[in-house]
């Protein structure tokens, strides 16, 4: 049984490249054997990327997040563009709207989101969706902009009913941590409505720890604990889910299996 982490900041959990080869070390011993790893911003992604790119079970995401609206760096594009280009990268991500934290405006947020979805399309890779509190505009624009190779709505917060509307698009589910969280009904109910292909899991490492280790920094070593818990909310067995889990993961990534 082997397990495919689809979302683990990798550099946010550690700074020193030393720990960060300990993280993927300690996956491997949890049949974690594969993980794509995000970086918000394109210097944290030159950063780990170096330091992880002889490594072949992690891969990797470039792009540049809401967050960094602000500042998305010199020639950012140009950046993203040559780093899709990289052995093992394989998304362009994450990328999205965060009307949560309000970084920049809305109107800076969507025409950053715009244009990476248009990059994607160029470049023939999927997108890491990123949707906090602006749910709509995310699905109104992906209806229009989605690339033709899809996406992923990562760490999946909105309600089963909108889950409804985003399956009529070439995008997966992908369910974090918070999906053990005892009052998360909301994701239940969607991890019920969605067909199991559709599915994706992450850690979205430091970040969503599942309950059975709370209180504890996340790592990509904890997500069969999530899986597990969707096996039980799925009635399912857990080899089988975790095969499936693997063969959804390899096809959105465009990976061997």
């Amino acid at each position: 049984m082997q397990f495919f982490d689809t979302h683990a900041h990798i550099g946010l959990i550690y700074d020193d490249p030393i720990e960060q080869l300990r993280v993927i070390q300690e996956a491997k011993q949890a049949h974690v054997s594969r993980i794509v790893s995000i970086c918000n911003s394109l210097h944290d992604f030159t950063k780990v990327y170096t330091n992880l790119k002889s490594l072949s079970s992690v891969y990797h995401a470039v792009g540049v997040a809401p967050s960094e609206v602000t500042n998305p760096g010199k020639d950012w594009i140009q950046t993203i563009e040559q780093g899709l280009k990289f052995p093992n990268v394989v998304a362009l991500g994450e990328i999205g709207l965060d009307y949560y934290r309000k970084f920049g405006d809305k109107r800076s947020q969507i025409e950053l989101f715009i244009t990476q979805l248009e990059l994607a399309e160029k470049m023939n890779v999927p997108v890491i969706i990123h949707n906090r509190d602006a749910g709509k505009d995310v699905l109104d624009i992906l209806s229009e902009r989605l690339p033709t190779a899809g996406g992923v709505l990562h760490c999946y917060s909105e309600d089963a009913e909108y889950a409804k509307k985003a399956l009529n698009l070439n995008l997966y589910f992908s369910f974090a941590g918070n999906v053990t969280y005892r009052n998360a009904r909301n994701l239940h109910e969607t991890a019920l409505t969605v067909p199991v292909d559709r599915i994706l899991v992450e850690s979205e490492s430091p970040f969503m720890v599942p309950a059975e280790y709370r209180g504890k920094r996340n790592m990509p070593a904890y997500t069969p604990s999530t899986v597990r818990f969707l096996a039980e909310l799925l009635d399912m067995d857990i080899e089988a889910l975790s095969a499936q889990l693997w063969k959804n993961s390899c096809t959105f990534f465009k990976l061997s299996e």
